[in-house]
């Protein structure tokens, strides 16, 4: 026997299949899997409940709230009708004492947001088919913030984010949509 070789360990163990521990009673579906490394014995996954939002992000998460739903109170508060009783489609900005859109008063064409305050006003007041006719992303964007609020106050209150593991990927698909929706429909508008 050569002086510098190695006693051979034998054959490789097999890769073991990874053994699900049981849920805990009424865990629900924010525990995640997190798989055990230990050696020498068969790879096991438990379940670990998220950490809880820093004292800041729970702050946060209820101004955002607050925020939403003082939007909510303003665009209620607007009156999106002309005197008449017709569902206005523009301008009810002016009614916080705001200026008219400049991009209309200057080329008499709508801008990106033309349209929204008044969607949002026509929304929160039940008028589902005139705040589509206004600013149909205005509508889906007041809705969103509908839903959201209550759920910003029960993820503060929780203090783990319900539903959503990635905050940053969650904000940032929401406004990069409302973006692109109201890019399209802008250009549309603009096109036809």
């Amino acid at each position: 026997m050569p002086m510098n070789s190695e006693p051979s360990e034998g054959p490789k163990p097999e890769p073991t299949v990874p053994v699900a521990m049981p849920l805990p009673e009424g865990a629900g579906a924010d525990f995640e899997y997190v798989e055990d490394e230990t050696p020498r014995q068969p790879r096991r996954v438990r379940y670990r409940r998220p950490t809880k939002q820093a004292w800041w992000v729970r702050i946060f998460l209820t101004i955002l709230a607050v925020g939403f739903a003082a939007v909510i109170a303003v665009a209620a508060f607007l009156r999106p009708y002309s005197e008449d009783g017709v569902a206005n489609t523009m301008a009810t900005h002016t009614q916080l004492g705001l200026e008219p859109c400049s991009m209309v008063v200057m080329t008499g064409k709508p801008c990106p947001a033309c349209g929204m305050t008044t969607s949002f006003s026509l929304l929160v007041h039940g008028d589902v088919g005139n705040s589509l006719k206004a600013n149909w992303v205005g509508t889906l964007f007041c809705a969103s913030i509908i839903v959201l609020t209550p759920w910003l106050v029960a993820s503060a209150i929780r203090g783990r984010l319900l539903w959503v593991r990635n905050a940053e990927m969650f904000s940032t698909i929401l406004l990069c949509t409302l973006l692109l929706l109201m890019t399209g429909r802008w250009i549309w508008i603009l096109t036809h």
